[in-house]
Protein backbone atom coordinates (compact mmCIF):
# COMPACT_ATOMS: atom_id res chain seq x y z
CA UNK A 1 0.00 0.00 0.00
CA UNK A 2 1.24 3.53 -0.81
CA UNK A 3 0.15 7.08 0.02
CA UNK A 4 -2.03 7.41 -3.07
CA UNK A 5 -3.95 4.26 -2.18
CA UNK A 6 -4.39 5.58 1.35
CA UNK A 7 -5.83 8.86 0.03
CA UNK A 8 -8.28 6.93 -2.16
CA UNK A 9 -9.32 4.89 0.90
CA UNK A 10 -9.91 8.12 2.86
CA UNK A 11 -12.07 9.51 0.04
CA UNK A 12 -14.12 6.30 -0.27
CA UNK A 13 -14.69 6.02 3.49
CA UNK A 14 -15.74 9.68 3.67
CA UNK A 15 -18.08 9.24 0.70
CA UNK A 16 -19.77 6.11 2.03
CA UNK A 17 -20.03 7.42 5.60
CA UNK A 18 -21.53 10.76 4.57
CA UNK A 19 -23.95 9.24 2.08
CA UNK A 20 -25.07 6.58 4.58
CA UNK A 21 -25.59 9.14 7.34
CA UNK A 22 -28.17 10.87 5.15
CA UNK A 23 -30.42 7.81 5.47
CA UNK A 24 -30.57 8.33 9.22
CA UNK A 25 -30.01 12.04 9.72
CA UNK A 26 -32.47 13.52 7.23
CA UNK A 27 -35.53 11.71 8.69
CA UNK A 28 -34.28 12.67 12.18
CA UNK A 29 -34.07 16.34 11.18
CA UNK A 30 -37.59 16.09 9.75
CA UNK A 31 -38.83 14.57 13.00
CA UNK A 32 -37.17 17.30 15.06
CA UNK A 33 -38.64 19.88 12.66
CA UNK A 34 -35.20 21.34 12.00
CA UNK A 35 -36.41 22.93 8.76
CA UNK A 36 -34.94 25.90 6.93
CA UNK A 37 -36.67 29.26 7.35
CA UNK A 38 -36.53 31.09 4.02
CA UNK A 39 -35.99 34.85 4.29
CA UNK A 40 -37.32 36.67 1.23
CA UNK A 41 -34.62 39.38 1.24
CA UNK A 42 -31.86 36.75 1.07
CA UNK A 43 -32.90 35.08 -2.18
CA UNK A 44 -35.35 35.10 -5.11
CA UNK A 45 -39.00 34.76 -4.13
CA UNK A 46 -39.31 31.26 -5.61
CA UNK A 47 -36.94 29.97 -2.92
CA UNK A 48 -40.00 30.00 -0.66
CA UNK A 49 -40.75 26.48 -1.91
CA UNK A 50 -37.68 25.32 0.04
CA UNK A 51 -39.29 26.33 3.30
CA UNK A 52 -39.05 23.48 5.80
CA UNK A 53 -36.22 21.61 4.04
CA UNK A 54 -34.07 20.07 6.81
CA UNK A 55 -30.97 22.07 7.65
CA UNK A 56 -27.79 21.32 9.64
CA UNK A 57 -27.07 18.57 7.09
CA UNK A 58 -23.42 19.57 7.30
CA UNK A 59 -23.20 17.27 10.31
CA UNK A 60 -23.12 14.43 7.77
CA UNK A 61 -19.87 15.42 6.11
CA UNK A 62 -18.30 16.71 9.34
CA UNK A 63 -18.57 13.21 10.76
CA UNK A 64 -17.57 11.68 7.43
CA UNK A 65 -14.37 13.74 7.11
CA UNK A 66 -13.17 13.22 10.68
CA UNK A 67 -14.04 9.52 10.68
CA UNK A 68 -12.38 8.90 7.30
CA UNK A 69 -9.23 10.78 8.33
CA UNK A 70 -8.85 8.82 11.56
CA UNK A 71 -9.47 5.46 9.88
CA UNK A 72 -7.06 6.26 7.03
CA UNK A 73 -4.36 7.23 9.53
CA UNK A 74 -4.89 3.97 11.43
CA UNK A 75 -4.85 1.91 8.23
CA UNK A 76 -1.63 3.63 7.22
CA UNK A 77 -0.03 3.00 10.58
CA UNK A 78 -0.86 -0.70 10.69
CA UNK A 79 0.03 -1.16 7.00
CA UNK A 80 3.48 0.31 7.46
CA UNK A 81 2.85 3.36 5.28
CA UNK A 82 5.11 6.30 6.17
CA UNK A 83 2.61 9.05 6.87
CA UNK A 84 4.60 11.53 8.94
CA UNK A 85 8.21 12.69 8.30
CA UNK A 86 11.01 10.81 9.98
CA UNK A 87 12.63 13.80 11.69
CA UNK A 88 10.98 14.75 14.98
CA UNK A 89 10.73 18.48 14.17
CA UNK A 90 9.00 17.97 10.83
CA UNK A 91 6.79 15.26 12.32
CA UNK A 92 5.60 17.45 15.19
CA UNK A 93 4.97 20.37 12.81
CA UNK A 94 2.78 18.24 10.57
CA UNK A 95 0.86 16.78 13.51
CA UNK A 96 0.21 20.30 14.80
CA UNK A 97 -1.08 21.31 11.35
CA UNK A 98 -3.31 18.25 11.12
CA UNK A 99 -4.88 18.52 14.57
CA UNK A 100 -5.24 22.31 14.52
CA UNK A 101 -6.88 22.15 11.06
CA UNK A 102 -9.61 19.80 12.25
CA UNK A 103 -10.07 21.75 15.49
CA UNK A 104 -10.35 25.05 13.62
CA UNK A 105 -13.04 23.60 11.36
CA UNK A 106 -14.97 22.06 14.25
CA UNK A 107 -14.85 25.30 16.24
CA UNK A 108 -16.27 27.23 13.30
CA UNK A 109 -18.92 24.52 12.90
CA UNK A 110 -19.96 25.11 16.53
CA UNK A 111 -20.47 28.81 15.79
CA UNK A 112 -22.52 27.84 12.74
CA UNK A 113 -24.50 25.30 14.76
CA UNK A 114 -25.37 27.98 17.32
CA UNK A 115 -26.60 30.23 14.50
CA UNK A 116 -28.65 27.40 12.96
CA UNK A 117 -30.09 26.41 16.34
CA UNK A 118 -31.28 29.95 17.04
CA UNK A 119 -32.87 30.17 13.59
CA UNK A 120 -34.59 26.79 13.68
CA UNK A 121 -35.37 26.12 17.34
CA UNK A 122 -35.65 29.63 18.75
CA UNK A 123 -37.45 30.81 15.59
CA UNK A 124 -35.24 33.90 15.20
CA UNK A 125 -34.89 34.07 11.41
CA UNK A 126 -31.65 36.06 11.35
CA UNK A 127 -29.94 33.91 13.99
CA UNK A 128 -26.81 35.43 15.51
CA UNK A 129 -26.05 39.07 14.78
CA UNK A 130 -22.88 39.94 12.87
CA UNK A 131 -21.16 40.96 16.09
CA UNK A 132 -22.29 37.79 17.88
CA UNK A 133 -20.84 35.76 14.99
CA UNK A 134 -17.67 37.78 14.57
CA UNK A 135 -16.46 37.82 18.18
CA UNK A 136 -16.19 34.02 18.59
CA UNK A 137 -14.75 33.77 15.06
CA UNK A 138 -11.97 36.22 15.92
CA UNK A 139 -11.24 34.34 19.16
CA UNK A 140 -11.03 31.04 17.26
CA UNK A 141 -8.77 32.59 14.62
CA UNK A 142 -6.50 34.06 17.29
CA UNK A 143 -6.16 30.67 18.96
CA UNK A 144 -5.34 28.99 15.65
CA UNK A 145 -2.74 31.58 14.66
CA UNK A 146 -1.19 31.38 18.15
CA UNK A 147 -0.88 27.61 17.71
CA UNK A 148 0.93 28.08 14.40
CA UNK A 149 3.17 30.74 15.92
CA UNK A 150 4.16 28.67 18.96
CA UNK A 151 4.96 25.67 16.73
CA UNK A 152 7.06 27.82 14.35
CA UNK A 153 4.68 27.35 11.43
CA UNK A 154 4.71 30.99 10.32
CA UNK A 155 6.70 30.73 7.08
CA UNK A 156 4.69 31.60 3.98
CA UNK A 157 5.00 30.07 0.54
CA UNK A 158 4.58 32.50 -2.35
CA UNK A 159 3.50 30.68 -5.54
CA UNK A 160 6.17 30.96 -8.23
CA UNK A 161 8.71 32.41 -5.80
CA UNK A 162 9.23 30.15 -2.82
CA UNK A 163 9.00 30.18 0.97
CA UNK A 164 9.50 33.40 2.90
CA UNK A 165 10.36 33.35 6.60
CA UNK A 166 8.41 35.65 8.90
CA UNK A 167 10.71 35.38 11.91
CA UNK A 168 11.01 39.07 12.78
CA UNK A 169 8.64 41.02 15.00
CA UNK A 170 7.27 42.81 11.94
CA UNK A 171 6.88 39.44 10.23
CA UNK A 172 4.88 38.03 13.13
CA UNK A 173 2.64 41.12 13.19
CA UNK A 174 2.03 40.77 9.46
CA UNK A 175 1.36 37.03 9.88
CA UNK A 176 -1.31 37.74 12.51
CA UNK A 177 -3.07 40.62 10.74
CA UNK A 178 -2.95 38.86 7.39
CA UNK A 179 -4.15 35.63 8.99
CA UNK A 180 -7.17 37.22 10.64
CA UNK A 181 -8.22 38.79 7.33
CA UNK A 182 -7.69 35.63 5.27
CA UNK A 183 -9.32 33.18 7.68
CA UNK A 184 -12.28 35.41 8.56
CA UNK A 185 -12.80 36.28 4.90
CA UNK A 186 -12.53 32.69 3.65
CA UNK A 187 -14.92 31.23 6.22
CA UNK A 188 -17.58 33.82 5.45
CA UNK A 189 -16.97 33.63 1.68
CA UNK A 190 -17.68 29.88 1.73
CA UNK A 191 -20.77 30.65 3.78
CA UNK A 192 -21.96 33.07 1.05
CA UNK A 193 -21.54 30.31 -1.55
CA UNK A 194 -24.06 28.08 0.24
CA UNK A 195 -27.12 29.61 -1.39
CA UNK A 196 -28.35 27.05 -3.92
CA UNK A 197 -28.87 23.29 -3.91
CA UNK A 198 -25.57 21.57 -4.56
CA UNK A 199 -23.65 24.80 -5.16
CA UNK A 200 -21.25 24.95 -2.21
CA UNK A 201 -20.64 21.19 -2.17
CA UNK A 202 -20.15 21.07 -5.94
CA UNK A 203 -17.66 23.93 -5.87
CA UNK A 204 -15.82 22.41 -2.88
CA UNK A 205 -15.37 18.94 -4.42
CA UNK A 206 -12.52 19.99 -6.77
CA UNK A 207 -11.07 22.12 -3.95
CA UNK A 208 -10.72 19.00 -1.80
CA UNK A 209 -9.07 17.12 -4.67
CA UNK A 210 -6.70 20.05 -5.28
CA UNK A 211 -5.54 20.17 -1.67
CA UNK A 212 -5.08 16.40 -1.63
CA UNK A 213 -2.83 16.67 -4.69
CA UNK A 214 -0.92 19.77 -3.53
CA UNK A 215 -0.27 18.34 -0.06
CA UNK A 216 0.96 15.09 -1.61
CA UNK A 217 3.31 17.06 -3.88
CA UNK A 218 4.90 18.61 -0.78
CA UNK A 219 5.01 15.23 1.02
CA UNK A 220 2.38 16.22 3.61
CA UNK A 221 0.60 12.88 3.59
CA UNK A 222 -1.71 13.44 6.56
CA UNK A 223 -2.89 16.76 5.10
CA UNK A 224 -3.42 15.04 1.75
CA UNK A 225 -5.67 12.51 3.50
CA UNK A 226 -7.82 15.33 4.89
CA UNK A 227 -8.14 16.86 1.42
CA UNK A 228 -9.15 13.49 -0.02
CA UNK A 229 -11.66 12.97 2.80
CA UNK A 230 -13.08 16.43 2.13
CA UNK A 231 -13.60 15.61 -1.55
CA UNK A 232 -15.18 12.23 -0.79
CA UNK A 233 -17.44 13.64 1.92
CA UNK A 234 -18.90 16.49 -0.14
CA UNK A 235 -19.45 14.02 -3.00
CA UNK A 236 -21.42 11.83 -0.60
CA UNK A 237 -23.33 14.87 0.62
CA UNK A 238 -24.23 15.83 -2.97
CA UNK A 239 -26.28 12.64 -3.23
CA UNK A 240 -28.74 14.32 -0.85
CA UNK A 241 -28.11 17.97 -1.69
CA UNK A 242 -28.15 18.05 -5.49
CA UNK A 243 -31.15 19.87 -6.99
CA UNK A 244 -33.81 19.54 -5.69
CA UNK A 245 -32.01 19.30 -2.35
CA UNK A 246 -33.42 17.03 0.34
CA UNK A 247 -31.23 18.68 2.98
CA UNK A 248 -29.24 21.88 3.46
CA UNK A 249 -25.85 22.08 5.14
CA UNK A 250 -26.71 25.20 7.14
CA UNK A 251 -24.10 27.44 8.72
CA UNK A 252 -22.99 24.35 10.65
CA UNK A 253 -21.70 22.83 7.43
CA UNK A 254 -20.61 25.90 5.46
CA UNK A 255 -18.56 27.34 8.32
CA UNK A 256 -16.92 23.96 8.90
CA UNK A 257 -15.99 23.80 5.21
CA UNK A 258 -14.66 27.36 5.29
CA UNK A 259 -12.54 26.63 8.34
CA UNK A 260 -11.17 23.39 6.90
CA UNK A 261 -10.38 24.87 3.50
CA UNK A 262 -8.42 27.80 4.91
CA UNK A 263 -6.65 25.47 7.36
CA UNK A 264 -5.59 23.22 4.48
CA UNK A 265 -4.12 26.26 2.74
CA UNK A 266 -2.16 27.15 5.86
CA UNK A 267 -1.10 23.52 6.26
CA UNK A 268 0.74 23.68 2.96
CA UNK A 269 2.12 27.10 4.07
CA UNK A 270 0.37 28.87 1.20
CA UNK A 271 -2.78 30.82 2.11
CA UNK A 272 -2.35 32.81 -1.13
CA UNK A 273 -3.24 29.66 -3.08
CA UNK A 274 -6.83 30.31 -2.00
CA UNK A 275 -7.05 33.00 -4.69
CA UNK A 276 -7.04 30.53 -7.61
CA UNK A 277 -8.24 27.41 -5.78
CA UNK A 278 -11.05 29.27 -4.03
CA UNK A 279 -11.83 31.55 -6.96
CA UNK A 280 -15.60 30.97 -6.70
CA UNK A 281 -15.60 31.83 -2.99
CA UNK A 282 -13.62 34.98 -3.80
CA UNK A 283 -16.07 36.03 -6.51
CA UNK A 284 -19.07 35.36 -4.27
CA UNK A 285 -17.64 37.46 -1.43
CA UNK A 286 -16.52 40.30 -3.73
CA UNK A 287 -19.94 40.46 -5.37
CA UNK A 288 -21.52 41.00 -1.97
CA UNK A 289 -18.98 43.67 -0.98
CA UNK A 290 -19.36 45.46 -4.34
CA UNK A 291 -23.16 45.38 -4.08
CA UNK A 292 -23.23 46.80 -0.55
CA UNK A 293 -20.60 49.42 -1.38
CA UNK A 294 -22.43 50.51 -4.52
CA UNK A 295 -25.74 50.83 -2.71
CA UNK A 296 -24.20 52.90 0.10
CA UNK A 297 -22.08 55.15 -2.14
CA UNK A 298 -24.01 55.34 -5.43
CA UNK A 299 -27.46 54.28 -4.18
CA UNK A 300 -27.53 51.87 -7.11
CA UNK A 301 -27.19 48.10 -7.47
CA UNK A 302 -24.47 46.54 -9.60
CA UNK A 303 -26.11 43.10 -9.53
CA UNK A 304 -29.78 42.21 -9.54
CA UNK A 305 -29.12 40.44 -6.24
CA UNK A 306 -26.01 39.44 -4.33
CA UNK A 307 -24.15 37.15 -3.82
CA UNK A 308 -23.64 36.69 -7.53
CA UNK A 309 -25.32 33.27 -7.84
CA UNK A 310 -28.64 34.99 -7.11
CA UNK A 311 -27.88 37.51 -9.88
CA UNK A 312 -27.61 34.67 -12.38
CA UNK A 313 -30.83 33.16 -11.01
CA UNK A 314 -32.66 36.41 -11.69
CA UNK A 315 -31.10 36.43 -15.18
CA UNK A 316 -32.95 33.17 -15.84
CA UNK A 317 -30.26 30.57 -15.12
CA UNK A 318 -31.47 27.40 -13.43
CA UNK A 319 -29.94 26.18 -10.19
CA UNK A 320 -28.48 23.21 -12.08
CA UNK A 321 -26.81 25.47 -14.67
CA UNK A 322 -25.35 27.76 -12.01
CA UNK A 323 -24.06 24.79 -10.04
CA UNK A 324 -22.47 23.24 -13.13
CA UNK A 325 -20.83 26.46 -14.38
CA UNK A 326 -19.54 27.47 -10.96
CA UNK A 327 -18.14 23.97 -10.37
CA UNK A 328 -16.32 24.13 -13.71
CA UNK A 329 -14.88 27.53 -12.80
CA UNK A 330 -13.79 26.07 -9.46
CA UNK A 331 -12.14 23.13 -11.25
CA UNK A 332 -10.21 25.46 -13.55
CA UNK A 333 -9.09 27.55 -10.58
CA UNK A 334 -7.93 24.41 -8.80
CA UNK A 335 -5.95 23.32 -11.88
CA UNK A 336 -4.21 26.70 -11.88
CA UNK A 337 -3.49 26.35 -8.16
CA UNK A 338 -1.96 22.89 -8.61
CA UNK A 339 0.19 24.19 -11.47
CA UNK A 340 1.43 27.13 -9.38
CA UNK A 341 2.33 24.84 -6.49
CA UNK A 342 4.09 22.47 -8.88
CA UNK A 343 6.36 25.15 -10.38
CA UNK A 344 7.19 26.32 -6.83
CA UNK A 345 8.44 22.91 -5.71
CA UNK A 346 11.99 23.18 -4.25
Amino acid sequence: MNNITLAVIAAIIAFVTTAALGIVLIPALHKLKFGQNIIEDFGPKWHAKKQGTPTMGGIMFIIGIIFATVIALLVGKFSGVSIFPETSELRSNEIVKLVSSLLLAVCFALVGFTDDYIKVVKKRNLGLTEIQKSIPQIIIIAGYLATLGVSDNTAMLIPGIGKIALDSVAGHIFFCIFGVCVIYGTVNAVNFTDGLDGLCAGVTLPVGVAFAVMAAMYKLTSISLVGAALAGAVAGYLIWNHYPGKVMMGDTGSMFLGGLIVALAYSIDCPLILLPVGIVYVIEALSDVIQIGSIKIRHKKVFKMAPIHHHFELCGWSEKKIGTVFSLVSTLGCAVGIFLMYITLP
